[in-house]
């Protein structure tokens, strides 16, 4: 019999967390008595994760553990868990314990009450930086104002998904993948949650600056076109104020004559130029990247082993 509830959570190097949050997760199902199938997604983890998961699924008889064959990112690991989840809903949750299992229960009241998708919006992020909280926050705003469909400021990875919910983001193929983004795109009745976001339990995050610098242009790139608009409106800004300023160079020779020659504004205006073609060829490349991506049409992740659980 399948428990109408799958938990997934996607794992990297995270073994000195995994028996507080199994331990968090088994005190919140025991009080609502939800019947629930607990899918861990080891994500070519190296620290012993993998091994710790597999003795846990031999014991608990609620864990399946889902193995890909190396470390494919956090957004390939979630992919994986949605196409394995058999319940009728299906919650994500991060296993670093900075998301609340307690939240659960919420979750799920207004998943019965209608709602398709259940996400949370983080009101405060405890133990992050003043910048990575600055950047998140200043993303999130533009992200907004550039996507056409409306992504919700500050919501993070830790939602609750229905069964018609997660079929529709399993029929999207593209590899180049931006979860928020798409929950959002599925559409269908959707419900917020807010709550205070915990520091790490253990252990430091694996989203450098560098990665979550790329995972924005993923964002971007796969729900907006603007940047290639803003590349042909800075285009033709540029390309007018050239045209002008060489009018203003034409008229005041023909009118006072220039007995000294204009290096240094010549220079200005090249440097110039080169380098708004170079940031729209950079924009450019970004969504041709993409697109040789997906040509590709290789798998999103591969999976090592699976081993379902007996109540999942």
């Amino acid at each position: 019999m399948t428990a109408p509830v799958t938990i997934v959570i996607p794992v990297y190097n995270e073994r000195p967390v995994l028996p507080e949050l199994h331990r968090r997760l088994d005190a919140v199902l025991a009080d609502t008595g939800e019947r629930a199938e607990l899918l861990f997604v080891d994500d070519g983890s190296e620290d012993g994760s993998g091994a710790w998961l597999e003795a846990l699924s031999d014991e608990d008889p609620r864990v399946s553990l889902l193995s890909l064959s190396r470390n494919f990112g956090k957004e390939a690991a979630v992919s994986a868990g949605l196409d394995h989840a058999r319940g009728a809903a299906v919650i994500v949750i991060d296993a670093d314990l900075q998301d609340p299992p307690e939240l659960i229960p919420e979750l799920l009241r207004r998943w019965r009450e209608g709602f398709d998708v259940v996400y949370t919006v983080r009101a405060s992020r405890r133990g992050e930086s003043w910048l990575k909280v600055g950047s998140a926050r200043w993303f999130y705003r533009v992200m907004g104002r550039l996507s056409a469909v409306p992504v919700p400021a500050d919501a993070g990875d830790y939602r609750l998904l229905s069964r018609r919910a997660v079929d529709a983001l399993k029929a999207m193929p593209e590899s180049h993948r931006y979860l928020k983004g798409l929950y959002a795109w599925v559409g269908f009745p959707q419900a917020s949650v807010s709550y205070h976001r915990e520091a790490r339990a253990a252990g430091r995050s694996k989203w450098s600056y560098w990665r979550l610098w790329n995972h924005a242009l993923d964002g971007i790139t796969s729900f907006s076109t603007a940047p290639l608009k803003l590349a042909t409106w800075l285009g033709l800004a540029t390309s007018t104020l050239a045209f002008l300023y060489g009018l203003y160079l034409l008229l005041r020779t023909l009118l006072f004559g220039n007995p000294v020659p204009g290096y240094p504004s010549l220079i200005i205006v090249i440097l110039f130029l080169g380098g708004v073609q170079l940031i729209c060829l950079g924009i450019i490349g970004e969504y041709l990247g993409r697109t040789y991506e997906e040509s590709k049409r290789r798998p999103l992740y591969l999976v090592k082993g699976y081993r379902p659980g007996a109540d999942g």
